[in-house]
């Protein structure tokens, strides 16, 4: 149930950035192409890098929508029922924006990401110890079980 359910949000992420720019068929197409390369990307984080990403949130929201706004330059055109193209606009020029917009937003991400680790390592560290990991985090940080099996 958690895979079909993500398989949706990674669909819906995907689309996302095309809306209101490509037509019902393509719509369709981002999601469906999103939930397999979500998929796949969730099997490389997670198993191949071994990356702990707290409910995907990369895997499915960051590559869906870095796929979902490449393809966005292709899907818009009106040849396949998309919105087209502004003024003076090509799918190749229109693909270049897309890219480059990508590019800045994953370098500002990385950067962001880079200097909120390392502040937060040096606030209060990235991990718990392995006895409070042991203990479970309910003990080791509260002092109660928040269940009783």
């Amino acid at each position: 149930m958690v895979g079909l359910v993500t398989g949706v949000v990674a669909g819906l992420a995907t689309v996302t950035p095309a809306s209101g720019f490509v037509g019902p068929a393509s719509g369709v197409l981002l999601g469906a192409c999103g939930s397999l390369v979500c998929f796949m990307a969730v099997e490389l984080v997670k198993h191949r890098f071994k990356i702990d990403d707290s409910l995907d949130v990369f895997a499915v929201h960051g590559v869906g929508g870095i796929l979902g706004t490449l393809l966005v330059s292709v899907l818009a055109s009106a040849k396949l029922g998309g919105a087209g193209y502004g003024a003076g606009m090509t799918m190749a020029r229109q693909i270049g924006v897309q890219a480059l917009g990508v590019a800045a937003v994953c370098a500002w991400s990385a950067i962001a990401s880079l200097v909120l680790v390392l502040v937060c390592r040096g606030a209060v560290g990235l991990r718990v110890g392995d006895d409070d990991l042991e203990e479970g985090l309910d003990m080791a940080s509260h002092g109660e079980r928040a269940y009783t099996i």
